[in-house]
Formats: C-alpha cells, sequence, structure tokens
C-alpha cells in the first residue's frame, strides 16, 4: 500500500486494533507524537529528585516526550492495554498475616515486558505485510517512553493521582506497551481525567509517595525501594515496609475504580505457587541457586539475590515476635553480605523490641492479677 488514502489509513487502523485483540491485547488506541504539554512536569519531577537513584530518566531528558527523537521517523504511537489481575488474588490475606511475604500482583508471574514485546513484534510485523514501507519498534518499559501520557492520548485511559493509568471499565491492574510506526494512522480521542475530589490513593500509601495529586516522590515509593534502590533501605521507611517484600499495590487496592476491574486470561500472568503467600522464613532459607531457580522467567530476578534477602529481612523483622526468626537471623549474619547483614541487626532488633513488649504486657497482666486476687475479685486457689 503506497500512499494510502484516507479511506484506506481507517481501515488500516480498525485492522490494527482487531489484530491487537487477537494478539491478546484488550485494548488498542493510536496517538500522534506531540506530548509538549508533559514536558515542564516531567522537567519538574526531576529537578525534585523525586527519581531517586533511577538516573536513566535525567540522562535522556525530554527525549522521553520526544517520541520522533527516541525513533526518528515516528508519526504515531499504538497503544495497547494487557489485563493481569490474577484470580484468587489474596491481597487483604497476605497482607494481614504478617509472617507472609506480599508480593506485588504483577510480579507473581512471567516477566510481563517480554511477552508483550513479543506481541508488539507480533503486530508490527502484521501492519508491515499491509504496507509497501514501514518501520516500526515494540517498547515495554525499555527506553524513555511516557507511557501513561500516550495511553491517555490514545484513549486507553486517564493518568490517576497515583500516576497509574486508569480505565473506567477495567480499574487499572495492566500492563502497556507501545508500538511506533511511521505511518499517519488516524488517531483516537484522548480520555479525559475522572478521578474527581477522591484522594484515596494520596491517604491509602504507606510511606506517603505520593506528594501531591499526580506526583509520586519515588525516593519514598515502597515498589521503588524494594525494586530499584540498590543500597540500604532508609531506616525511616523499613517499618512502614511491613511484608511488602517487591513491590506495592496499595495504592491500586484502594482505588474504587478497580471494582470495574477484569481477571487476566493470560496463564503466564497467574501466580506461581512458590511466590504467593509464602512464609518469609521460608523464602529467606533460599540459596541463590535456589532464588535464580524459582524466579527464572519472573521480573523479580532483575533484583538480584542479595537485594531479594535484603527485603526479606526486613519483612521479618516487622512479623509478629517469634524465636524461630531469631534464631534464622542470627545464623544467617555470618553468611550472607554487609548490605542484608546491616538489615539484619535492624530486624533483630524489632524483634527484640517486639520480645520486651511481650514480657511487658505478661508482667501488667501479672500484676493486674494479684491485684484482682488481693481484692477478692478472683479465687485465690
Amino acid at each position: 500500500m503506497s500512499s494510502p488514502t484516507t479511506s484506506e489509513l481507517l481501515s488500516l487502523a480498525e485492522n490494527i486494533k482487531a489484530w491487537g485483540k487477537a494478539l491478546g491485547f484488550q485494548q488498542v488506541g493510536i496517538c500522534d507524537v506531540d506530548l509538549e504539554q508533559h514536558e515542564s512536569h516531567l522537567k519538574s519531577w526531576l529537578e525534585k529528585g523525586y527519581a531517586g537513584d533511577m538516573h536513566y530518566m535525567s540522562e535522556h531528558g525530554m527525549k522521553r516526550a520526544r517520541p520522533a527523537e527516541l525513533l526518528p521517523g515516528t508519526m504515531r504511537v499504538i497503544s495497547v492495554r494487557m489485563d493481569y489481575l490474577p484470580p484468587d488474588a489474596k491481597f487483604a490475606k497476605t497482607l494481614k498475616k504478617k509472617q507472609q511475604a506480599y508480593i506485588s500482583r504483577y510480579a507473581l508471574g512471567r516477566d510481563y515486558h517480554k511477552l508483550l514485546r513479543a506481541r508488539l513484534k507480533k503486530l508490527g510485523e502484521k501492519i508491515k505485510q499491509e504496507c509497501a514501507e514501514l518501520n516500526f519498534r515494540p517498547f515495554v518499559d525499555s527506553a524513555p517512553v511516557l507511557e501513561h501520557a500516550i495511553a491517555q492520548k490514545a484513549g486507553i485511559g486517564w493518568t490517576g493521582k497515583h500516576s497509574l493509568t486508569i480505565n473506567s471499565q477495567a480499574g487499572s491492574w495492566f500492563f502497556l506497551g507501545e508500538l511506533f510506526v511511521d505511518i499517519p494512522l488516524p488517531v483516537d480521542k484522548p480520555v479525559t481525567e475522572n478521578c474527581g475530589s477522591c484522594t484515596a490513593c494520596l491517604t491509602i500509601c504507606p510511606t506517603q509517595a505520593i506528594v501531591e495529586p499526580y506526583v509520586v516522590d519515588a525516593r519514598r515509593c515502597i515498589s521503588y525501594l524494594t525494586i530499584e534502590q540498590k543500597g540500604a533501605i532508609p531506616i525511616r521507611y523499613r517499618a512502614l515496609i511491613g511484608n511488602r517484600v517487591y513491590g506495592c499495590d496499595d495504592c491500586q487496592l484502594i482505588c474504587p475504580w478497580n471494582r470495574y476491574a477484569n481477571i487476566t486470561d493470560e496463564a503466564d500472568f497467574h501466580p506461581r505457587k512458590k511466590l504467593m503467600s509464602q512464609d518469609l522464613i521460608d523464602l529467606f532459607a533460599w540459596d541463590e541457586v535456589t532464588f535464580l531457580k524459582n524466579t527464572e522467567g519472573s521480573p523479580i530476578r532483575r533484583i538480584g539475590f542479595e537485594r531479594w534477602q535484603r527485603n526479606l529481612a526486613v519483612g521479618l523483622g516487622n512479623a509478629n515476635y517469634s524465636e524461630e526468626i531469631v534464631t534464622v537471623l542470627h545464623n544467617a549474619l555470618g553468611q550472607t553480605t554487609e548490605l542484608v547483614r546491616e538489615h539484619i541487626y535492624w530486624a533483630l532488633e524489632q524483634q527484640h523490641n517486639k520480645a520486651a513488649e511481650i514480657s511487658s504486657d505478661d508482667s501488667r497482666l501479672t500484676q493486674r492479677l494479684i491485684r484482682s486476687i488481693e481484692k477478692g475479685l478472683v479465687r485465690d486457689a
């Protein structure tokens, strides 16, 4: 198809959406490459240091908001959505059990990056079959792309106050991917913001990382702290992390729009038994070989064994007092790295404090019983 007419481009756009859905995407939208209105927000976010140690965010400057600079010749961006909410997600059940490890639900199955990229590549190849010439490139968190701004402009959903994309009929439990193309496809209507006066996500955030609507200070975010943070987790956030050892879903869990979220049909996104609702102490017992085996094909593997143990040590410190936990932590001190050891010492201190509280409570109960006996309120057998 050379120099396609308007009607041909309209037909192609409809076909692209049909092909995308056949490949497993729940939604496909198209937008142009003008993201200039987002540049000031991005610049301000970077200048305030909210990217933390994610230096790659600033290294690319404003290229993130300029798709045509990332791939010269790009005229349109095809944005896709793929749902990942697993069946029987056990959100509250796991969060309530302090001895169990909570892993962000997107990470319980296969690494979505490879899956989405492969599907996007297939979509690009399908489009190329219909065009005389086409250059395309798929992206899934693999380059400086403003995926949420693109999704909003392509009609996928609006950017919520927690900075994630929300769809009125599917909530926010989905992955995004982009396909850059150099053909002038017709574009979709952008979605307008629809969070209204709701501030549930700002209020629920354990570390108050959403410093204002639509602005997240990554340095405070549990997902950043447990995944992107390479060194020690700041002490002031450790107790707030609770049993979340990889990522955090709180801002999505509280979002009222997620009552409309759909369960995924992708078996690859279903939870692995070795990761779902496992005891912290059992995961901490893994050696590096076991970690690599059990996280093969999982996004968790990217943080490496050392940070995995670091996160678990924090979780064990936040768990209810247990002599077994104390013993396990003590035994690990001589067999781990300096980074993990620092967090083990912190965890032991937390466990010691909890043991002291238990003893104090027992003492207070004993004194209360003695006073009751003295007053004749209970029988002194």
